[in-house]
């Protein structure tokens, strides 16, 4: 699969903008709660969250944290930064203040936007610990020293002109965790998110424009990112964003009043998920839902039969990584082997290597490699790391995987 971007290139265009001269401006492209963000709201309030940064100072190529819950905002903030040709940074809303010390400082960050109730978790670092953030931004309640989030939207422009940007500038960075020490930088490009929308969420999943998508991984997971955030607008469908716990009855809450087709989270929800039970009434009722998706950890082949068995609805296992975006292997509809990760997606390559990086036969286990165009440019100032994941054109995933005479990779 071969994606044909023109060189001047703004995601935020493509994901935002287009939309207005395709007619979807009166469409839901966020559902939050009783809250309704159309395509043509998202658009004045990406390019109102676009002016306010640069009323704050910031330039093309400097990085914005958002340390954000799941609701529209994190789209204003996300668009917004990437059109002015600023770098967001979502980050994780479960960490503790060393790690968002650490994280601030790598990044150099001059501007973070964080919901109000998370910013206790910044407030408890010392000031002399940050070495460059100079403004704080609040979404919701914001004290004496910080900027209201809702102010800054009010008092800028809703019209915006998109920094002409390449395809391979940086667009936003996401950190991964690893196994050790502190999270890695993962710069990803302008071109990254189409390259992912085209070949998982078009390719593999069908996505439509009447499609409504549910994620249960949150919005700063890379897994997230794509199911909650782009996909549905890179064919003008809609997502629904939910900013609480992913509890078993948050989750089937919002899938009954919302009725997503497209549903994703990882095996340990799904687990949890089938061990709750509504205390009276009938079955909880996912009719809605065309697939399931999951990701983040193997999925095992008995959770997948209980789900169909119980739900009728099938889970399409998959493998990716904040490295590589979103998916690179995936099960497909009606092809379906449980207990595998599924086939290689359109657009990437795999293979399984031994330690020396020599190809094994099929059905002996190794290391899996892949290649394909989302792979991130490299860790921010993590030269060796880099070097030893990132090896030419292949990523070194991590993962022991097998790989069947039919295609098929197995944990």
């Amino acid at each position: 699969m071969q994606i044909e971007l023109p060189r001047v290139f703004n995601a935020a265009t493509y994901f935002v903008d287009r939309h207005i001269g395709e007619g979807r401006g009166r469409k839901a492209a966020y559902e939050c709660g009783d809250e309704r963000v159309t395509y043509l709201q998202l658009l004045e309030r990406v390019n109102r969250a676009g002016n306010a940064l640069k009323t704050l100072g910031v330039r093309p190529e400097e990085r914005v944290a958002l340390l954000l819950l799941d609701t529209p905002e994190f789209a204003y903030c996300f668009f917004g930064a990437i059109k002015i040709g600023a770098v967001p940074i979502p980050v994780n809303t479960l960490l503790k203040p060393p790690e968002y010390t650490y994280i601030l400082n790598d990044s150099r960050a001059r501007v973070l936007i964080v919901s109000e109730s998370l910013l206790p978790q910044i407030q408890a670092i010392p000031k002399a610990d940050l070495q460059y953030l100079e403004k704080i931004v609040v979404f919701g309640q914001a004290p004496a020293s910080t900027l209201s989030f809702e102010s800054l939207l009010g008092s800028s422009s809703p019209e915006l002109r998109a920094h002409p940007t390449s395809k391979d500038d940086a667009a936003f960075w996401l950190y991964s965790s690893g196994s050790t020490g502190f999270p890695k930088g993962c710069v990803h490009l302008q071109h990254d998110m189409v390259v992912c929308a085209e070949s998982y969420a078009k390719a593999v999943l069908g996505i439509r424009e009447n499609d409504r998508l549910y994620s249960v991984a949150k919005l700063f997971f890379a897994y997230g990112l794509g199911n909650g955030l782009y996909f549905s607008l890179s064919v003008g469908a809609t997502s629904i964003l939910w900013p609480g716990s992913p509890s078993p009855p948050n989750i089937f809450s919002v899938i009954e009043k919302h009725k997503p087709t497209l549903f994703f989270s990882v095996p340990s929800n799904y687990s949890t998920l089938l061990t709750y039970h509504r205390e009276k009434g009938p079955e909880f009722d996912l009719s809605s839902v065309r697939w399931a998706v999951s990701a983040g950890e193997a999925l095992p082949a008995t959770i997948f039969h209980r789900f169909k068995e119980r739900f009728g609805v099938e889970i399409l296992d998959a493998i990716g990584s904040t490295e590589a975006l979103h998916m690179f292997i995936a099960n497909r509809p009606g092809a379906v082997r449980p207990g595998s990760s599924g086939q290689v997606l359109p657009g990437y390559e795999a293979r399984v290597v031994d330690e020396n990086g020599q190809p094994v036969p099929d059905g002996e286990v190794g290391n899996l490699m892949i290649k394909g165009d989302s792979v991130c440019l490299c860790y921010w100032n993590q030269h060796e790391k880099t070097k030893d994941t990132i090896q030419g054109h292949w990523l070194r995933t991590g993962d022991k995987y097998f790989r069947d005479q039919d295609g098929y990779y197995w944990y």
